[in-house]
């Protein structure tokens, strides 16, 4: 039962919560207002609505926009630098987990000097402590997936080394987060079916992880039931605000759950798919290999009643064997229509598996600890050509 928890983060959610934002508290007066590098967030009016709650609140707002989905160092590195160069005192995060991702490592190098890898623990980072206190953040997410705008962690590709992994520390908790479905609501069917495996993802890793309690437990079964039911209608039919609302909940349970248990393996998998192709999404990577990764679980019977109970919360409650959690799971990815994503459409080749397992092993070490059972590099190679179309 033993658990800790600790979530600083004051969240506003629920649909119309950006038209709140002006009357809260911020930490400074002059923000660095944070955005991805495409087109989304300037034609849906949520930049224009972002600029005006702040500045009737008497925030200035500096404006970085180049963040790119699997957010790089070197944008990190410039949004530091351009934070310090107008004397920004705090960062607003106006985006999905890789806008959020970003804020989190700009926050850091705009107060400490040196290069954002100093700061790294895994893989070729230096592990130097974060000496100086970041820049406070504000994460206004418009997605549904990450779980970021409540977590103390941003995942950042380094494109010299092709790892990617996370900077963390209690000081990269956001002040403050907004949950507004209506964010959501334009976000393209494909989109939101990555989004929600991801946080789907969070929440079962998290369950079957090492570090499961009753409390982390107890979250993640009732967000993986939230977003088992409604993802589907949400993919098929983005304006129907309460199935935006109920993924949302099920993706902010999601930030919870990672500061109560952890992420699994899994994740380290896909990380490593992605650091050395940029253009795969990190949910349709996580899609593409779960059913090959949790199938290893269940093969070697690391913990078959949990599979079972998942499989109950997944829309089956005759479940009575764990293989039931795979069929769940593969109905779900069939209503949302990601069931035939291909590893090759992205250029993946099975030559690669064997350098993606020691990147995964290395770069995302942490995460292999919170398994119930050892994976080897051969298992993780083994999962990636089970998982290749």
């Amino acid at each position: 039962m033993s658990f800790q928890m600790f979530v600083p983060t004051k969240a506003l959610f629920g649909a119309g919560q950006l038209n709140h934002l002006h009357e809260q508290d911020f930490p400074g007066k002059k923000a660095l207002l944070v955005i991805s590098n495409g087109k989304s967030t300037k034609v849906n009016g949520y930049l224009d609505r972002t600029e005006k709650e702040l500045h009737t609140a008497g925030v200035e707002t500096v404006l970085f926009d180049q963040v790119e989905a699997n957010p790089l160092k070197s944008t990190v590195m410039r949004g530091g630098a351009m934070a310090r160069e107008h004397q920004c005192d705090f960062i607003v995060a106006l985006g999905g987990g890789s806008c959020i991702d970003a804020a989190k490592g700009i926050a850091v190098v705009a107060t400490n000097d040196g290069d954002l890898w100093d700061y790294i623990t895994q893989g070729t980072g230096k592990g130097k402590p974060i000496a100086i206190k970041p820049l406070p953040i504000v994460a206004i997410t418009t997605t549904a997936g990450t779980g970021s705008e409540t977590d103390a962690g941003g995942v950042i590709t380094n494109e010299d080394t092709n790892e990617k992994t996370p900077v963390k520390g209690p000081s990269l908790f956001p002040v403050l987060a907004i949950i507004d479905p209506e964010l959501m609501a334009t976000v393209p069917p494909k989109f939101t079916a990555y989004q929600g495996f991801d946080a789907l993802f969070h929440n079962i890793e998290g369950y079957l992880a090492n570090k499961a309690n009753l409390m982390s437990e107890m979250v993640a079964l009732e967000a993986i039931s939230q977003i088992s039911a409604y993802l589907p209608t949400a993919v098929q039919n983005g304006i129907d605000m309460k199935a935006r609302e109920r993924v949302a909940f099920g993706n902010y349970l999601g930030g919870l759950e990672m500061c109560l248990s952890s992420n699994m393996s899994e994740h380290s998998l896909e990380h490593a798919l992605s650091a050395y192709h940029q253009a795969l999404p990190h949910g349709a990577g996580l899609i593409m290999i779960s059913l090959a990764y949790f199938s290893h679980m269940i093969d070697i019977h690391v913990c078959d009643d949990r599979f079972i109970i998942l499989a109950r919360h997944m829309g089956r409650p005759d479940a009575a064997k764990p293989e039931d959690f795979l069929d769940a799971l593969k109905e779900l990815q069939e209503k949302c229509g990601v069931a035939n994503l291909k590893m090759s459409d992205y250029g993946i080749s099975p030559d690669e598996f064997h350098k993606m397992a020691h990147n995964a092993k290395t770069a995302m070490a942490g995460l292999f600890m919170a398994d119930r059972m050892p994976m080897s590099e051969d298992d993780c190679v083994a999962i990636y050509q089970a998982s290749y179309r």
